[in-house]
């Protein structure tokens, strides 16, 4: 009896949870990794079955490169890519597939590696406008009918992009802002500028003494909460920091990602929060650590670690994390694909499951949907894992695309019951 009331109480709660839910936030995706930035949907009824013959809804070719992840606004995906020398915002009808619009914003500058390009980082959405940012150091806001209403080019502003291979860092919305986080070797930053007007708001000078490509960054700040205001969390040359979102305030910092002063520990995967836990990525792949943001904030330094792993990570795929748990890909050259669940509070390893081996690799970030953890392979592959509430989850199903070509980088979006994957030259909605 007790058993049966427990689980009822359990039921309620998880109920009115999801009540607490606006109901627009399943309609939206209005940034990479989603509302809190964390890869995460809501809702649980999501595709598991696909094929290039089945659960497809549309998929339409897209023009040039690009490695951005889709956002959702407004009924409407949108996508960053390089077409005719071009930086392109370009913009699709969800229900159908067909593209409404398309804007240039400034210069496409190519790529410097294979699987990147000038338009890898996501653009962002406020409800209202949708801000896209480039390699080229092209920054614009632009409204849901194509119209720009301010742009600004951060390279002709404050200088060079001194990067050795694309940027990946995408743009984050504050209440107020749009935050941009440029680490590189030279002279790095955080800038804020108002959403309305494109005015600079502030700027954080973010250089820090890191060996060669250790200094550069490619990952996506987060925001956070830090007693009760919001806070920009960076990971990066060999750092974390944490600045005050109002005015770029440091409240905190900590070193010692590269004890031994490794040359070539860029950052790319992108730091996570939890609630009060930030998990950091680093070290290529080989480190996990998980830091107490409040205490970092306090001054505790590297008190405020809660646990380091150097025995797993990932070193492009951004973990899951949520209630607790993270998730993580590991992408290593014998790790590659070990998808492990973790205990947040103390870093104990929960499940470990092992994906098939292939030659393929993994730049796309995990997404957690209703009770299973999708995970897309390089080839455009798609793994679907569960019921995460299990022991022991399993492989539940294998699928794939039809544009199978390398490389797929962008990550799976859920919008309402359907999924939106990115490949290398096609957009795809899958339905059940």
């Amino acid at each position: 009896m007790r058993r049966r009331i427990s689980q009822a109480i359990i039921a309620i709660t998880v109920t009115l949870l999801f009540l607490q839910i606006p109901a627009a936030a399943a309609e939206s995706w209005p940034q990479w990794r989603g509302e809190l930035q964390n890869g995460v949907a809501v809702g649980d009824k999501f595709p598991i079955n696909w094929s290039p013959t089945q659960g497809i809804a549309w998929q339409t070719d897209l023009p040039g490169l690009g490695g951005s992840t889709p956002i959702i606004a407004n009924g409407t995906a949108y996508v960053t890519t390089g077409v005719d020398d071009n930086n392109q915002l370009l913009a699709f009808d969800l229900e159908t597939g067909k593209k409404k619009w398309a804007v240039a914003v400034g210069t496409d500058r190519g790529n410097k590696h294979r699987k990147g390009s000038g338009s890898n980082p996501s653009p962002v959405a406020d409800g209202d406008n949708i801000f896209a940012y480039f390699r080229s150091g092209d920054l614009a806001s632009i409204d849901s009918n194509g119209k720009a209403l301010w742009s600004k080019n951060l390279q002709s502003l404050f200088g060079e992009d001194t990067l050795w291979w694309d940027l990946g860092s995408s743009p984050v919305l504050t209440k107020s802002a749009i935050v941009i986080a440029v680490m590189q070797s030279g002279p790095s930053y955080l800038v804020a500028f108002d959403k309305k007007t494109g005015r600079e708001l502030w700027k954080f000078d973010r250089t820090r003494p890191a060996p060669q490509e250790a200094a550069q960054s490619y990952s996506t700040p987060v925001v956070v909460s830090v007693k009760g205001q919001e806070a920009i969390a960076v990971m990066g040359a060999d750092h974390l920091t944490i600045n005050r979102a109002s005015d770029g305030q440091l409240l905190g910092k900590l070193g010692g990602f590269n004890p031994d002063q490794e040359k070539y520990w860029r950052s790319i995967a992108s730091p996570v929060a939890d609630g009060n836990i930030i998990l950091c990525p680093y070290a290529r792949g080989d480190t996990l650590t998980a830091v107490d943001i409040q205490a970092l904030a306090d001054g505790k330094g590297e008190d405020a670690i809660l646990w380091l792993r150097d025995d797993l990570g990932s070193d492009v795929p951004t973990p899951v994390a949520h209630q607790g748990r993270a998730y993580v890909v590991a992408d290593g050259k014998t790790s590659k694909g070990t998808i492990t669940c973790i205990n947040l509070k103390n870093g104990q390893t929960e499940w470990t499951v092992k994906l098939p081996k292939s030659r393929g690799g993994y730049s796309s970030s995990p997404l957690l949907a209703g009770n299973h953890l999708y995970v897309t392979q390089e080839n455009g592959t798609t793994f679907v894992l569960g019921p995460l509430d299990k022991k022991q989850p399993e492989i539940v199903s294998t699928n794939t695309i039809e544009d199978n070509e390398p490389f797929t980088v962008a990550s799976p979006v859920p919008f309402q019951e359907s999924l939106l994957l990115r490949s290398r030259h096609k957009l795809y909605r899958i339905k059940n």
